[in-house]
């Protein structure tokens, strides 16, 4: 096969043109010395995720979660009320501290609840780190005596601890059949969007997708009816995380560490970060093209309709949450920050890009270190460098014994989910100790874990450095 230069899937990018978010400043530097110990830095959200990290490290569970407050652009922690010591640390570090009610052992504790009695399809939890409160969500395919069951359990956790609140679509994977295809299979063709492109550890181009991708078939072209031109090498679905590692099949494939954002735009990425609540990050699709957004919750636990058994549940947990919209044909595609950070990789959620929902993505740093790749040629491998995602939490992905379905991080070691106006206030939501009518958001067939379809492969790169204008929609 002749040298072939592999870039970022990119497919329909009909949804450039709104809010321009990567301004020309977007990668100067935010960071403001405070002028007086105790003083809240002003910070980049990738900065705010670094200290995120070392409080994290330093303070381990006597924090109960952190947020990026992208208005005051500052980092802010929560500490339970009256730890006056690790307020102290907090503060000095350069940290806004919240005193609240809930530690992160009883959340972790929530967790483990909703795990044994609340694990149904349709159904996904993760901690909101700005009410303090476990956040539970349920598609409109959660009716009846699986509401039921829902929401007792999370009544009985008490309305200081958690939320329960509706989706409007149904949680699946976002894979697709038919036409521009990627992948053949037994039954029919399928798709999906390529995340980044890495070098494996054996010094081998290869790219990280979608583990449902990776599950549906072995080998991918990046043309419709193309030849194979990647195999997959390891793949992860569902259980610890969503992704596969892909190897192109020419070991002297070129494999550029770009995102081709479309529209002639292309963004290099530099490193392989952690994402944190409150944070703006950018998805790129093959069937949506660029959307943008923001990560509501880090450590989720998502229960898909399982394909292989009609009364099963596919779990998956770690994951990203966010409400950045997304459709079939987009899974596998990459999440990343306005400075070239690589966030995550597309697994699956609700809605779509007309009526937006709730979106999924496995971290990549998480990623990388289960398959011992790296970014691009190498640098920025980010294999769990900035602790996990959980670690920004308060609550440690490192700790996810009981968290979520299958013994992983779950909610209980998340730092967020919902929209950060208290989660349950939503719109359908039902906060505890009430009762949204199930009637009322029921119906819509559970596609649940979707097709789990193909990983896309290389596509042509967009051309030249990162641009500092690229625009997204919601």
């Amino acid at each position: 096969m002749p040298k072939r230069k592999a870039a970022i899937a990119v497919g329909g990018v009909a949804a450039l043109g709104a809010a321009a978010l990567l301004l020309p400043n977007a990668n100067a530097s935010q960071d403001k010395a405070s002028g007086a110990a105790g003083t809240a830095r002003t910070l980049k959200a990738a900065d705010a995720s670094d200290l995120a990290a070392q409080l994290q490290k330093a303070l381990g569970d006597a924090l109960a979660g952190s947020y990026y407050d992208s208005a005051k652009r500052q980092l802010v922690v929560n500490v339970v009320s009256g730890d006056k010591n690790v307020i102290v640390q907090a503060e000095k570090a350069g940290a806004a501290v919240r005193q609240v009610g809930n530690s992160t052992a009883q959340l972790r504790s929530a967790a483990r609840t909703l795990k044994a009695r609340a694990t149904v399809p349709g159904t996904a939890w993760a901690v909101d780190p700005r009410t303090n409160k476990v956040v539970v969500t349920a598609d409109s395919t959660v009716t009846g005596a699986k509401w039921d069951r829902v929401r007792s359990t999370v009544r009985g956790l008490g309305s200081d601890m958690a939320t329960l609140k509706r989706s409007a679509g149904a949680f699946k994977t976002f894979v697709s059949g038919g036409d521009a295809i990627f992948s053949q299979v037994p039954g029919g063709n399928v798709r999906c969007s390529l995340g980044f492109n890495v070098t494996a550890s054996d010094g081998s181009p290869a790219f990280l997708t979608a583990g449902h991708c990776g599950v549906a078939a072995k080998q991918w072209s990046d043309s419709q009816n193309g030849q194979p031109i990647a195999t997959v090498d390891q793949a992860t679905f569902p259980g610890q995380g969503d992704f596969s590692l892909v190897k192109y099949d020419d070991p002297s494939t070129q494999a550029p560490s770009e995102v081709n954002a479309g529209n002639g735009q292309t963004v290099q990425i530099n490193q392989a970060v952690d994402a944190t609540v409150g944070q703006t990050v950018f998805r790129m699709g093959s069937t949506t093209g660029l959307h943008d957004g923001q990560v509501t919750g880090l450590d989720a636990t998502v229960n898909f309709q399982s394909e292989t058994d009609p009364n099963g549940v596919d779990t998956v947990t770690g994951l990203i949450q966010t409400d950045v919209c997304a459709e079939a044909g987009d899974s596998g595609g990459s999440l990343f920050t306005q400075d070239g950070g690589a966030v995550g990789l597309t697994s699956g959620g609700s809605g779509d890009c007309t009526s937006g929902g709730e979106t999924f993505f496995q971290p990549v740093t998480a990623a990388l270190q289960a398959t011992g790749a790296t970014l691009g040629a190498g640098a920025g491998a980010g294999a769990g460098g900035q602790a996990g995602a959980g670690d920004q939490s308060g609550a440690g992905a490192g700790d996810q014994s009981g968290a979520g379905a299958g013994d992983q991080a779950g909610a209980g070691d998340q730092s967020g989910a919902g929209d950060g106006s208290g989660a349950g206030d939503q719109a359908g939501g039902d906060q505890i100790g009430g009762g949204a009518d199930p009637s009322a958001t029921a119906g819509g067939e559970q596609s649940g874990a979707g097709n789990r379809s193909g990983a896309g492969t290389g596509h042509r790169p967009g051309a030249g450095a990162g641009s500092s204008s690229l625009t997204g929609t919601r």
